[in-house]
């Protein structure tokens, strides 16, 4: 660990300003998932195609 790191937990006044600190929003995944979904299944099935292609041909 760099030297510069201060632990919250070492000064009193430092951990009651990280407890009371709002926790970091996580990514929110918002609107819709459908275009990521038909997208991927497109990937794979022309993916699969090539395959079967190469195999066969």
């Amino acid at each position: 660990m760099p030297e510069n790191y201060t632990d919250p937990s070492g000064n009193t006044e430092a951990f009651r300003a990280f407890a009371a600190s709002p926790e970091p929003q996580v990514a929110a995944v918002t609107g819709n998932r459908l275009p990521m979904i038909v997208g991927a299944a497109v990937v794979a099935a022309v993916l699969l195609t090539l395959a079967v292609w190469l195999a066969v041909g």
